[in-house]
């Protein structure tokens, strides 16, 4: 099991920025998909940008442009910068990792971190 503690969400007007931070409690070098999700109220969780051990990354259409995701295998951190927010930004983002081993498959997750987007 991978232990995932988000940060760097709150309180931010549109037009803003927020840097969101993930750190996991094992290597990361070792984790084939790290990815950023939100959920807002009502609503299902929906991807907002993944990216592999080998960089490749992807991006809810919705986020294209604005958001970026990086992962720092030295520091077992995954990063969501986040810029040109809007209120439709407005949810709680979760942290995740997909891991392969023994030919089974492992997702986990973290808390969350709230981010709102208003005036």
């Amino acid at each position: 099991q991978v232990q995932l503690v988000e940060s760097g969400g709150g309180l931010v007007q549109p037009g803003g920025s927020l840097r969101l931070s993930c750190a996991a409690s094992r290597n990361t070098a070792g984790i084939s998909t790290m990815g950023w999700y939100r959920q807002a109220p009502g609503k299902q969780r929906d991807m907002v940008a993944t990216i592999t051990s080998g960089g490749s990354t992807n991006y809810a259409d919705s986020v294209k442009g604005r958001f970026t995701i990086s992962r720092d295998n030295a520091k077992n951190t995954l990063y969501l910068q986040m810029n040109s927010l809007k209120p439709e930004d407005t949810a709680v983002y979760y942290c995740n990792t997909i891991r392969y081993r023994y030919g089974r498959t492992y997702s986990d997750w973290g808390q969350g971190t709230q981010v709102t987007v208003s005036s």
